[in-house]
């Protein structure tokens, strides 16, 4: 089952074109729903005009220390999630983030390569595709039913759904449906064209549901992060004033931070 790429032995229901093209569908509807994104919510013009207010008032930083930030921007705030002072939430945002890498990776790649069993798939790609889709699945319910903001400090239900939630609930969905097709298709279960479809529906609506979920912030959150250790390297703090002589984590002896 772990060794098999689902992927290939849809040949009998779609070609592998078929697959191919709603994969590039599937991209462009992620671009275009991330410029829409940025457009409609300013965010670039934000960055931009803060930038332009900001670049009179602000210190020289030279070459080194730019290379320094942008290397600190990668390696903490991008790779290790570092903006997350909750232990608990970096882990579970690693998990996904990583688990959605390795299986929208391994997916490309087994449908662009592999998508018939005439070409056989190396055993390495459907392992790593069942490890990243566990991964998600791992992180994904463990920050939803444990981890979030609202449920957890709140005392909210776990089953509140807002319009934030959509691109977890939309991930969760895809990558459920498609281990359950997986594994149904592996055992030549009649139901695994059924979960096949759902897959396809929840997938769909992931990618297509950008300008309403936070799928985009994945691409302008890495800016974001730099022109804060900019701003605060340059002195300008984006116009915003030093910290108040206030301990940086809320609570107390008797009650632990819950926050994010």
């Amino acid at each position: 089952m772990f060794t098999n790429n689902p992927f290939a032995a849809m040949g009998d229901l779609l070609p592998p074109l078929v697959m191919q093209v709603y994969i590039v569908l599937m991209i462009v509807l992620v671009a275009a729903g991330t410029l829409f994104d940025m457009i409609h919510k300013g965010s670039a013009k934000y960055f931009f005009d803060n930038w332009r207010r900001s670049r009179n008032k602000a210190q020289q930083v030279d070459g080194g220390e730019l290379v320094s930030i942008a290397i600190q921007t990668a390696v903490v705030d991008v790779l290790a999630s570092g903006e997350f002072c909750n232990a608990r939430r970096r882990v579970a945002h690693l998990l996904t983030m990583y688990g959605f890498l390795i299986y929208v990776i391994t997916t490309a790649v087994m449908v662009f390569g592999y998508a018939t069993p005439a070409a056989p798939t190396p055993a390495l790609l459907p392992q790593l595709w069942w490890i990243g889709g566990l991964m998600i699945c791992l992180g994904g319910y463990w920050f939803w039913f444990f981890i979030r903001v609202d449920v957890a400090a709140e005392g909210n239900p776990p089953f509140r759904v807002m319009r934030a939630d959509l691109f977890i609930l939309a991930l969760l969905a895809s990558v459920t449906l498609g281990l359950i097709w997986a594994f149904l298709q592996t055992s030549a279960s009649s139901g695994a064209n059924v979960f096949f479809g759902l897959y396809v529906i929840a997938t769909t609506v992931l990618f297509a549901s950008v300008p309403w979920s936070k799928f985009a912030h994945m691409f302008f959150k890495p800016a974001a992060a730099f022109e804060k250790r900019l701003s605060n390297a340059n002195g300008t703090r984006a116009n915003l004033p030093g910290p108040a002589d206030k301990p940086e984590q809320f609570g107390s002896a008797r009650t632990a931070p819950r926050h994010y």
